[in-house]
């Protein structure tokens, strides 16, 4: 007897449910280690700038007890070194954005290496000797500005920081409005924050 071609069921293969849903949690684990993963780089990044920031204050404070007077301000260089470039001594770091050899919030710099306070180049004494942050922007100066609370005062200038990154760190810091406090932004600059 002969069959049909027809006669026969034929089966075809795919996958059940129960292996679709297995797939799925799979996916789901990966995405949720990926996106876990990248928290705990972007926490790191943040703590790594906080730490910056911080050990630059610190060595603010430790070149004054030593020095007796403000980096890139100070007159008498000779504590330092000699080739050191000395400030003008007015207890007044020059105000502006570090740009020009010579100029204080430069000298600035120059002075806390000199004083193996931070790392880099001491004989740097124009824009290159700005400091690179954690997010890729620079910490340009510190000079004598007047900042959101009104007051003119000694502040690191913060550049190409995202906001929320700057915003974090205000409502740490702070007091979380960024028109007031120690930390501040200067809309002029272009997302630039003061510190």
């Amino acid at each position: 007897m002969r069959q049909s071609k027809f006669s026969k069921q034929s089966r075809q293969s795919g996958f059940t449910l129960v292996e679709i849903a297995i797939v799925l949690v799979i996916i789901g684990l990966i995405l949720g280690g990926v996106l876990k993963g990248q928290s705990l780089i972007d926490n790191a990044r943040y703590k790594n700038f906080t730490k910056q920031i911080q050990g630059l204050r610190a060595a603010v404070y430790t070149f004054q007890d030593q020095y007796k007077g403000m980096p890139g301000d100070l007159a008498n260089v000779s504590g330092l070194d000699a080739s050191a470039t000395p400030g003008n001594g007015t207890g007044l770091i020059g105000s502006g954005e570090c740009n020009v050899a010579g100029e204080e919030s430069c000298l600035f710099w120059s002075h806390l290496r000199y004083a193996d306070l931070i790392a880099g180049d001491p004989t740097l004494t124009d824009a290159s000797a700005n400091m690179t942050h954690s997010y890729g922007g620079q910490i340009a100066s510190m000079g004598w500005t007047k900042s959101g609370n009104g007051v003119n005062e000694h502040k690191f200038y913060v550049k190409s920081i995202p906001g929320d990154v700057a915003q974090r760190y205000d409502n740490e810091f702070d007091d979380g409005d960024a028109s007031s406090g120690d930390v501040s932004n200067n809309s002029t600059a272009g997302g630039a924050t003061y510190y």
